[in-house]
């Protein structure tokens, strides 16, 4: 009996037959149509990065995932738990470093890493030691994929990417933060809850601020194409302005809730993001509510700031703004809402 050797496989007369197989089907299939491969790169294996790594794999978004953290360990035990799951995803190769060098050639760039905040240490401090990372993330980023989306999730997102679109150089369109998309879908699923209908009939937006002073666009909310005040009215439902303010509250108070119960959040935000993703590698032109640079739009005009609108996102980027009705009150709290971020931005002297 013949004996091959460890990790060959030979027939009669020392014939390689696993190249032999392969050759016989190269020789025959028809070359590739492209060459181009779709390629991400998360920064930060934390929760929400690795969140965001696992629903991008499951949803077949892309040919190439890199992630990168400054834990090396951590960074290649996250790597090997993905990759040995790939009997049951879809292909795609999966890298990690902590050389940046690894995200050459990305068409999305996605920042999940943040400084954590010290017990007793002020809001205005731990922005800016943020800052002072983003000062080193960014740059290699650019440098590597020059023509890349930055999308940004670390918090407080909207001061962080104002400091990414100032630190990349890049035109406005081509750095956007998560902002409210996420606080969008919470808002989506309670007014379905509360009226007992799908979420995926729900058209509703939460804009401004990703924190306490974002506003709940509830003009221009519809369920089933109906505005959603008519509705209520329509389905005789009695309803006060009280009891919309308490879920445009709860929405601002979910993530607080699943921070408090199981120390962090990470699936939504991974789904949230991924839906980004698959919007922007396959220039879907869908609306969300994003955090873009603001100025000019709705009447602000107080300085450069970014804060989440409606917008179109598509392979470039962001495409445009979306015209959305709003009302004087909720004109003037979005332009609120814009003031308190630039007070961020004015405290860190950027």
């Amino acid at each position: 009996m013949h004996k091959s050797g460890s990790g060959s496989s030979l027939g009669p007369g020392g014939l390689d037959l696993t190249q032999s197989f392969f050759k016989s089907i190269l020789n025959s299939a028809p070359p590739s149509s492209t060459n181009h491969r779709n390629k991400i790169s998360v920064i930060g294996a934390g929760n929400v990065g690795m969140a965001i790594a696992q629903t991008i794999l499951t949803q077949d978004i892309t040919d190439e995932l890199v992630l990168v953290d400054a834990v090396p360990d951590k960074l290649r035990g996250e790597m090997l738990d993905l990759q040995h799951a790939a009997a049951f995803l879809p292909r795609t190769k999966i890298l990690a470093s902590t050389d940046y060098s690894v995200t050459v050639g990305s068409e999305l760039c996605i920042v999940t890493a943040g400084a954590r905040q010290i017990a007793g240490e002020s809001r205005l401090n731990l922005l800016q030691r943020n800052v002072g990372l983003f000062k080193r993330i960014i740059p290699p980023l650019v440098r590597h994929s020059p023509e890349c989306v930055l999308l940004i999730v670390s918090n407080p997102v909207d001061v962080l990417s104002y400091v990414a679109w100032k630190l990349s150089g890049f035109p406005s369109n081509r750095v956007i933060g998560s902002g409210t998309n996420l606080d969008s879908s919470r808002f989506r699923f309670l007014i379905a809850d509360h009226l007992d209908v799908n979420a995926q009939d729900v058209q509703a937006y939460i804009v401004g601020e990703h924190g306490d002073s974002s506003v709940a666009l509830w003009s221009s909310i519809s369920v089933g194409g109906v505005p959603v005040l008519s509705f209520l009215e329509k389905q005789q439902i009695a309803y006060e302005k009280e009891m919309l303010e308490n879920i445009h509250k709860e929405v601002i108070d979910s993530a607080y809730e699943v921070i408090s119960l199981k120390g962090y959040t990470s699936w939504a935000i991974g789904y949230s993001v991924a839906s980004l993703a698959r919007t922007i590698l396959r220039d879907q032109r869908k609306i969300h509510p994003l955090s873009v640079l603001a100025k000019g739009f709705y009447d602000i005009d107080g300085g450069e700031v970014f804060l989440s609108l409606p917008v179109q996102l598509g392979r470039g980027g962001v495409l445009g703004v979306t015209n959305v009705h709003l009302t004087e009150e909720e004109a003037q709290k979005l332009r609120d809402s814009a003031n308190t971020i630039l007070q961020l931005l004015n405290q860190l002297g950027i």
